[in-house]
């Protein structure tokens, strides 16, 4: 890290901005194989926050990201490494700004998702606290995930084609205490959001629902 650098607090505390936006900031980190339902999940519960409780959220997808800010990682273990600490700081960059940042990312290592959440219990340089990170595990068997395969990537890494797939030739480290856990192959997508903002709602990170 460059050493002639210096942090520039902004001149509107957090508390202040969330009080301005009447909401708070947070990321929900969906985690979970590929072809799991994650982006699904993710586009739905970003929409259900803004339709219906009028709450500022952005996704950050894991192919989308790599169309720019992460186009230059490949998916060696080193890459995909540094490829969530990018995303964990651009998350608690849109959290501090009292938005709802949503990631969908198979992030399959243990050890990435905790420094993604280490990195947002730090609190900001001229804040006391540090932000909420809502780890969400998007649960389903490797033969199911398999089976829907909508990119037919898991039938290219039995082929050989893909080296270092995730639920084939590489481990995935399943969540052991995430916030919200979906069996996301036993309910629809509308009862897999649900579960998710019913725990915002238990936790008071979500304003009331208007009637």
């Amino acid at each position: 890290m460059a050493t002639n650098i210096t942090y520039h607090a902004s001149g509107v505390t957090r508390s202040e901005r969330s009080a301005l936006r009447n909401q708070r900031g947070l990321t929900i980190w969906l985690t979970g194989l590929s072809a799991s339902g994650k982006s699904t999940l993710a586009v739905e519960l970003e929409h259900q926050l803004l339709r219906d409780r009028g709450v500022a959220a952005y996704r950050l997808d894991g192919d989308n990201v790599r169309f720019g800010l992460n186009k230059d990682l490949g998916f060696s273990e080193a890459d995909r490494n540094e490829n969530i600490r990018r995303i964990a700081e651009v998350a608690k960059l849109f959290a501090d700004s009292a938005s709802v940042a949503i990631t969908s990312f198979i992030s399959p290592y243990q050890a990435d998702r905790d420094t993604a959440r280490k990195l947002h219990e730090v609190a900001t340089p001229g804040e006391d606290s540090g932000l909420p990170f809502v780890e969400v595990y998007v649960d389903v068997p490797v033969d199911v995930a398999e089976k829907r395969d909508p990119k037919g990537l898991y039938k290219k890494a039995r082929e050989g084609v893909i080296k270092e797939f995730t639920g084939i030739s590489a481990p995935y480290e399943a969540p052991a205490n995430p916030e919200v856990h979906i069996k996301n192959h036993e309910v629809p997508v509308q009862e897999a959001v649900q579960q998710i903002i019913a725990y915002l709602d238990k936790q008071g990170y979500l304003p009331p629902k208007k009637e």
